[in-house]
């Protein structure tokens, strides 16, 4: 029983990071079509409509009132997470984007250390050293560095994903659904961003005319279809896995093959050249973030006398 439910933890794990690795692909495209906060909108309401539409059927609930105020923190993390990462993909390559914004579990050390006070861990630190490292090599010109504004944002992306997982993890612990909190979640999100929009246009001006029209703009609107189906498709089987999962750890390491199928897209379909600064700068964001998954195991090489005398003790 244990083999078959460790088996579906990893299935939907992989099926959320393909579908995550999907949305960068669909959303770097249709950065070209939209404005940053126009496809932000179209990326939280798009999923709210379809989820409540189903939640119609099962049983539409208001959220309780203990969990209005976590579902508000999620939304507006959640919200400029989002925000930030469709910026910056209109200005990075696809897996720069990924990359940066795979960066959350970091900071999600940091909030705990900075919030619930719980010390940082030796493999924490190392992590996050190699990540700014790899930042650093990943603008391209160590010698002449200046933090580009694109990557900044994109690292925010990070940061407000690490506040948006913390939430999740909150919110989990509540009466509802997974269904209903990722359904109130985007609602809210895209409320949020409202302020943000109405500012966007009274900035640059409304339309003069709505130029989308399904027979010409087709592929736009295929592509708003599967964004928002592979969205759904990410948040309920990431939900499933965790659930399936004896432990976090157990799939936590599978969140980062949400980059092999990111850097497959990237070297086929886009004919994007890569120094080997910039490509030892994602391999050091990329190694920095899963050490504190692979630490267990880096140890127990370091030193194999100890690996088998914990593992032995903690099972009695």
């Amino acid at each position: 029983m244990r083999v078959s439910q460790s088996h579906s933890a990893g299935i939907f794990m992989l099926s959320s990071t393909l579908s995550l690795a999907v949305t960068g692909l669909v959303t770097q495209y249709l950065a070209t079509q939209f404005a940053a906060v126009e496809l932000a909108l179209l990326r939280f309401w798009m999923p709210a409509f379809l989820l409540f539409v189903f939640l119609t059927f099962r049983g539409l609930r208001t959220p309780p009132e203990p969990m209005r105020r976590v579902l508000l923190i999620r939304a507006f993390c959640i919200a400029a997470c989002q925000f930030c990462f469709i910026y910056a993909l209109g200005k990075l390559s696809l897996i720069e984007g990924v990359v940066l914004f795979g960066t959350g579990p970091l900071f999600i050390a940091l909030f705990e250390k900075l919030l619930f006070r719980i010390p940082l861990s030796k493999q924490t630190l190392i992590a996050l050293l190699l990540t700014f490292v790899g930042v650093v090599f990943l603008a391209g010109d160590t010698q002449g560095f200046t933090l580009k504004p694109e990557l900044v944002i994109g690292l925010m992306a990070g940061v407000f994903n690490a506040g948006s997982q913390l939430s999740l993890h909150r919110a989990s612990k509540g009466e509802m659904s997974g269904t209903e909190n990722n359904a109130w979640t985007f609602l809210f999100a895209g409320m949020l961003l409202l302020p943000v929009a109405i500012g966007y246009y009274a900035t640059v001006g409304l339309p003069a005319e709505v130029t989308l029209k399904l027979p010409n703009d087709l592929p736009v609107m295929s592509a708003i279809l599967l964004l928002t189906l592979m969205i759904i498709n990410t948040q309920v089987c990431r939900y499933r896995a965790y659930k399936s999962a004896a432990t976090n750890t157990q799939v936590a390491p599978l969140v980062y093959t949400n980059l092999i199928f990111t850097a497959l897209f990237q070297f086929t379909l886009f004919d994007t050249p890569f120094t080997s600064m910039q490509l030892l700068g994602i391999g050091l964001i990329v190694f920095g973030n899963l050490i504190p998954a692979l630490w267990p195991v880096l140890f127990c090489f370091i030193h194999p006398t100890i690996g088998p005398t914990s593992s032995s003790s903690s099972s009695n």
